[in-house]
């Protein structure tokens, strides 16, 4: 399926690539210290850091995962737009934010150490890197594998061309080029999947057109749950749970890939406000992704059901031309950029302050410590490479990304919640609990790929981990709260509900994050009436 470019195109994926080295190598000369590269010294509105706690979300993931998501489950995926992120969009904006910024932490990790101790702060940044470095090969899998398809391009050549751009912005402008090259990403991604819908939606006769070519339980978010021929093929509730009260909540609130674009705000206002801005793109996203999904099974059911990883590059060369093609291309490329970039930035941040100088190599001056997060985000870049050969073993990237995510993020939410609100809790349970939140849910992947659970797919199965990994975590760690000495409370100010600051925000009552959340929260009812 090669789609041929016009010298327009190139122009277009050219001027591209020129635009973000471009603003990688504008910033290099702002960048002084550790604190410049790592954490931009907070200095950012809410409305770049909301815009690129979005698009920070907007890897392969969000556009090639979820696009085949919409024809493989249809409506049902707004699961993971609405009940899987809004809620904890909101609760991180209000809540967690206000802990993470107010205590002074330059990682969620750090958080953790001084919540609790070394042993929780090591597990959870040790963890968090590794994924970093997972996730980032995985996009770059992704680009390889849709440039081979659509251009011919080899998957080495494509992989160290993705590698090469993003270790150039980021390795010269640190997090404040990958923010900022994040708000740019996003408009491109916008400007350039949009049309799609719209052209899709105009073959198949509208919107009236497209739900009267697709069975019933496609057309619907909720209604038929777990029922015979159920496409997601789990219950309601086990939505509600291993999306909106677990997975959802693990990755929007103590992800610090995205966390980490809160604390570049300007002030704790700009910072509880990031996530609350980038909820609202958030909610409007399935009228691109699920919507392409569903028209592109409508169009071409043969190519789509035997790999729906291929709905989106389907769908670009058969509605876009030259110009337009080389702009859906470059939307493309920037998703797969903003998801490398993401991954990057945090990681050098995460192995710079939470392993070498809290471990290895502690009390140099800052600019040793600034040489260090450029060599790590060498070495992130390299390691992103080979593991986006891991990737070739699996035959479906939705599939693995919430494997991942999953398994390696979702069982440490439960002991953040209870480090933030119950200060009884400990930090050998802490520790524990974070252990046996990892084990249920490698319990649950183990017996469903032994046979044992019997469940309508890889994606049910995910589900049913992110609630395997949330009861293990809140059984072990309330249990042993119980069991073993409460910590200093001394030591909790400002770390718990009890002993945290009043936040002082604008004056103005619809400027605050709250007459935010209720905007976002009538929003959120509607779409999930509307759609029901």
């Amino acid at each position: 399926m090669f789609l041929k470019l016009s010298p327009f195109d190139f122009a277009i994926i050219a001027s591209y690539f020129i635009l973000v080295l471009g603003v990688g190598y504008y910033l290099k000369g702002r960048i002084r210290t550790s604190s410049d590269f790592l954490l931009t010294d907070r200095s950012l509105s809410h409305w770049i850091t909301g815009i690129a706690f979005m698009s920070a979300n907007l890897g392969s993931l969000e556009i090639m995962g979820h696009i085949g998501n919409g024809a493989k489950y249809g409506m049902r995926t707004n699961h993971w737009y609405w009940v899987g992120a809004i809620p904890a969009m909101v609760f991180c904006g209000l809540f967690m934010v206000r802990y993470y910024y107010a205590s002074g932490i330059r990682s969620v990790p750090e958080y953790l150490r001084m919540r609790f101790d070394h042993r929780a702060h090591a597990l959870n940044a040790i963890s968090f890197a590794f994924v970093t470095v997972l996730m980032s090969g995985l996009n770059m899998f992704a680009f390889a594998i849709v440039f081979r398809s659509m251009l011919g391009w080899s998957f080495t050549s494509s992989v160290l061309l993705s590698a090469g751009v993003v270790l150039l912005y980021t390795f010269w402008g640190g997090l404040a080029s990958s923010i900022y090259n994040e708000v740019l990403q996003f408009l491109l991604i916008v400007v350039g999947f949009l049309p799609l819908s719209f052209l899709g939606l105009r073959e198949v006769g509208g919107w009236s057109g497209l739900v009267s070519r697709l069975p019933e339980q496609y057309l619907h978010t909720w209604k038929g749950m777990g029922a015979s021929g159920d496409p997601l093929g789990v219950d309601w509730w086990v939505a509600v749970i291993g999306l909106g009260l677990t997975a959802g909540p693990s990755y929007w609130c103590t992800d610090f890939l995205l966390v980490q674009r809160a604390l570049a705000a300007k002030n704790l206002d700009s910072a509880r406000k990031t996530p609350l801005v980038a909820a609202i793109p958030k909610m409007f996203f399935p009228a691109i992704v699920t919507l392409l999904g569903m028209v592109a099974l409508t169009v071409a059911p043969q190519i789509v059901t035997k790999d729906y990883n291929l709905a989106l590059p389907m769908l670009l060369g058969r509605y876009y031309h030259s110009g337009m093609l080389g702009l859906g291309l470059t939307a493309l490329l920037a998703s797969f950029m903003s998801g490398m970039a993401g991954n990057i930035t945090a990681f050098n941040t995460v192995f710079t302050y939470d392993i070498y100088q809290t471990y290895l190599v502690k009390n140099r001056p800052d600019d040793h410590y600034l040489r260090v997060a450029r060599w790590a985000t060498i070495w992130g870049t390299l390691m992103s490479c080979f593991s986006a050969y891991i990737a070739l073993n699996f035959d479906n990237l939705m599939d693995y990304m919430q494997l991942i995510g999953i398994l390696f993020i979702s069982p440490f939410f439960i002991v953040f919640l209870l480090g933030m609100v119950w200060k009884r809790t400990s930090a050998t349970a802490g520790f524990y609990g974070m252990v046996a939140g990892i084990l249920g849910c490698l319990s649950e992947y183990l017996l469903y790929h032994l046979g044992v659970l019997h469940l309508r797919g890889p994606m049910a199965s995910n589900l049913w981990m992110a609630v395997w990994g949330f009861v293990a975590g809140l059984a072990v760690t309330v249990t042993l709260t119980y069991c073993t000495k409460a910590p200093d409370a001394a030591k909790l100010t400002g770390l718990t509900y009890s002993g945290a600051a009043t936040p002082r925000g604008s004056n103005r009552w619809y400027q605050t994050p709250e007459f935010y959340a209720i905007v976002i929260a009538v929003i959120f009812i509607y779409l999930n009436i509307k759609f029901f």
